[in-house]
This record gives structure tokens, sequence and C-alpha cells, in this order.
């Protein structure tokens, strides 16, 4: 998957986001972005560097222990 396909599926889902919204104001929609991509991203990224922290923070170009913070925010540890 290419990275205009991921900016794509973001888009439409965002669009749906506000169909569904019908007219009622958005609230925190960064933060709550945010969360919802960070999970996802560290669950793959830690199962294809098979738990390996100190590899999948060096993939994701995050110092190790930032990567526990998030791992342990998203209560993955």
């Amino acid at each position: 998957m290419s990275n205009q396909n991921i900016e794509q599926c973001v888009r439409e889902s965002l669009e749906g986001y506000f169909r569904d919204l019908d007219g009622e104001k958005p609230n925190g929609m960064y933060d709550m972005l945010i969360r919802l991509v960070e999970k996802p991203l560290l669950e793959v990224v830690m199962s294809q560097a098979d738990n390996n922290q100190s590899r999948a923070a060096d993939w994701l170009g995050l110092n190790r222990n930032t990567l526990r913070k998030k791992l342990i925010e998203h209560h993955m540890l």
C-alpha cells in the first residue's frame, strides 16, 4: 500500500466522520485521530519487530523511552 492509498483512506474516513456528525460540531479531533492511528501503528510495528522495543523505536524514528511511554499509554505493556 502506498502512502497515497493511506492518505486516501484517512481522507475518506474523515469525510465519513463528518457525514456521521450530521452538522454537529466536532471536538478534539486531532487528539482523537492521533490516538486512533497511533495504536495500530504501534501494534503492527511491534509485531514486525518481534516485540523488540529498540528495533521498533529505531524503525519509528523514536527514542526507546518515548516508545515505552506510548506503549504504556495504549495499554500495550
